[in-house]
């Protein structure tokens, strides 16, 4: 068993943490939110999935899991914290310097770093660099080179998890372990051998950090397909949904299904880290990109044509009031990073002409930027429905699959994730 000290106690981080200590390594859980920290030893974690809350009381109440602000002496540093996009649609690194300077002065002859973090292409090398000015005493691998006696070793492995499923696919998947040395990789690959069941491909580190972006660049660009195509059916007063299930009929062809934007932590953030590095060879990727962020606004500017006609009907309703069915950005989870769905809500409140009646059955209550707002208004499923002059599904819950067709009669509705099909 080792020692081994987890950078980031968020999404990734915690679970990480608490499998490790779960497979008996004494593992050191490092946060500099304190309000983090707080709600992880009184056992309620901002982190939720299933079946956290019980593997995180086990690891803390065995002594194998202990918490504090900054690192301590380890064999292995796992860095997991966030890598967002900052100005100009540029990674945003500066969680990954931090945590690299944190544990710089921990460190010793022998020791294991792995980044994480998913990261632009030669960021581990960065961060050795990054090491070696902090730490001239020590060793540091060169890519390519021969690993020298003693030197610490450094290997990128990025997550490749499910929020929802996170837990079973933390240990199911295979990992890719990029080290900057084959000595690097091999180390890696020990550690994570003892908790993960899918296979461990090894290789260098700069392949494995252009392998986890291209897997969700991979999934956006097919996504940016499907909502271009629904795009297309909509203008043709086609169901996109059934034409794309006929097209899929071809036993080589098989389209996603179109839904009202990309959202979470990952698929709308990491393609952009491909197009910094090499604007001019990435067309197809940033023009995927562009697709995905304007599918919301296409969804926001179809409620309002919906909204003005009932205001110009018989009826005509001053301030039509519209139940917006999921904020989250993907469906059973309240993971709202990213997600299309709150930026549909959010440019509506926006709009002084509308009443919004927000319910998202994995939520307690509005999130901060439409807490407070004008005419937003936070209500139960039923409620919402009874309130409404028309209704956007915005993401499929299980509370709302679960609703029979006869809910969302006699009123229009806008089903942007295509639940109703």
């Amino acid at each position: 068993m080792m020692r081994v000290c987890v950078v980031g106690l968020g999404h990734v981080g915690l679970p990480t943490a608490a499998v490790l200590a779960a497979r008996g390594h004494r593992v050191l859980g490092c946060d500099t939110n304190p309000l983090a920290l707080a709600a992880i030893e009184a056992g309620r974690p901002l982190v939720r999935e299933a079946g956290l809350d019980a593997l995180l009381a086990t690891a803390l109440a065995s002594g194998r899991l202990a918490l504090r602000a900054t690192p301590g002496p380890a064999e292995a540093f796992l860095i997991a914290v966030p890598t967002p996009l900052g100005p100009g649609r540029r990674a945003d690194l500066g969680a990954v310097h931090a945590a690299t300077d944190a544990i710089a002065p921990c460190l010793k002859p022998g020791d294991l770093v792995v980044l994480e973090s998913t990261c632009p292409v030669g960021t581990t090398e960065a961060l050795a660099e990054r090491l070696r000015a902090a730490r001239p005493d020590l060793a540091l691998p060169r890519s390519g080179q021969p690993a020298p006696p003693g030197c610490v070793h450094l290997a990128h492995c990025p997550e490749r998890v499910l929020p929802g499923d996170l837990l079973r696919e933390l240990v199911a998947n295979d990992r890719i372990i990029g080290g900057l040395t084959p000595d690097c990789a091999a180390l890696a690959a020990a550690l994570y051998a003892g908790f993960v069941a899918g296979a461990c491909h090894l290789t260098d580190a700069r392949t494995a950090e252009l392998a986890k972006l291209a897997e969700n660049a991979f999934r956006d660009v097919n996504i940016a397909f499907a909502n271009e195509l629904a795009g297309l059916c909509e203008g043709f007063g086609i169901e996109p949904r059934a034409a794309i299930a006929l097209a899929n009929r071809h036993p080589r062809v098989a389209i996603l299904n179109p839904g009202p934007g990309v959202g979470g932590h990952c698929i709308p953030v990491d393609p952009w880290f491909l197009a910094e590095a090499a604007p001019a060879a990435t067309p197809l990727i940033q023009a995927a990109r562009g697709v995905n962020e304007a599918r919301p606004g296409q969804v926001v500017a179809r409620l309002r044509g919906m909204a003005a006609a009932l205001r110009g009907g018989a009826e005509g309703r001053e301030r039509p009031a519209i139940a917006c069915l999921g904020l989250a950005y993907k469906p059973d989870v309240a993971d709202l990073r990213g997600s299309p769905a709150l930026a549909v809500a959010e440019a509506l409140s926006r709009d002084g002409t509308l009443r919004l009646l927000c319910c998202d059955p994995m939520l307690d209550r509005l999130p901060p930027p439409l807490a407070g707002q004008d005419g937003v208004a936070w209500l139960e499923l039923g409620a919402a429905l009874a309130q409404a002059d028309i209704v956007a599904i915005l993401v499929p819950h299980a509370a709302f699959r679960a609703l029979p067709a006869a809910a969302f009669a006699d009123r229009p509705v806008l089903d942007a994730a295509g639940m109703l099909r």
